[in-house]
């Protein structure tokens, strides 16, 4: 393996204005090879990491018409389903300190369309561990019935393991963020 790290080219770790991305990529590669040689448990994640753990590209988002944003107050589904209306209200919890709830729902929709067992296994202990278990993190504000039902429902793990609190953190959402949210200077920017 040692060959491996001194095969790749030298001129790759300096400077190279024809391509930089291919020499960012070789330094990167020799870095993890170099770390692999010292964490050798850790191989597989170094070399492939998941999906996951690429970085995406956070799409572009289209600003709604006033009249798109006028349809927001049907109902908070409305804006939850619009990306542009998401990040909006996200924005709006945040500067009310309770954006734990909405990223809370946003986890609990992902988790949802997880296939691999494996994949949903970690990411229902990391949503456990973050939002339901007692001084959590971001802790949501659900009742101890619920997080019993939650913690019950992770012997057997399905798409509908969170479905119980998810509900209650958008009930509370709906109720009690909505209302001002569609008063908020953010929202009310977005009918002009």
């Amino acid at each position: 393996m040692c060959k491996g790290l001194a095969a790749l080219p030298q001129t790759c770790l300096e400077r190279n204005a024809s391509v930089p991305h291919l020499c960012s990529r070789a330094k990167e590669i020799k870095t993890k090879l170099g770390t692999l040689l010292q964490k050798p448990e850790n191989a597989i994640d170094l070399i492939i990491p998941y999906p996951e753990k690429l970085e995406k590209k956070p799409e572009k988002l289209q600003k709604p018409t006033p009249e798109e944003a006028m349809q927001w107050r049907e109902s908070l589904d409305r804006v939850l389903m619009n990306s542009y209306g998401l990040a909006t209200f996200r924005s709006f919890l945040r500067s009310e300190f309770s954006e734990e709830n909405i990223e809370f729902w946003v986890a609990c929709e992902d988790f949802k369309k997880t296939k691999s067992l494996v994949k949903m296994a970690t990411k229902a202990k990391k949503i456990y561990e973050e939002f339901i278990q007692t001084e959590g993190p971001r802790e949501v504000n659900i009742d101890h019935f619920t997080k019993d039902v939650t913690l019950r429902n992770l012997v057997e793990l399905s798409p509908a393991t969170f479905d119980l609190a998810q509900k209650r953190i958008y009930a509370l959402m709906e109720k009690d963020s909505f209302g001002r949210f569609l008063r908020s200077e953010q929202y009310q920017e977005l009918l002009k």
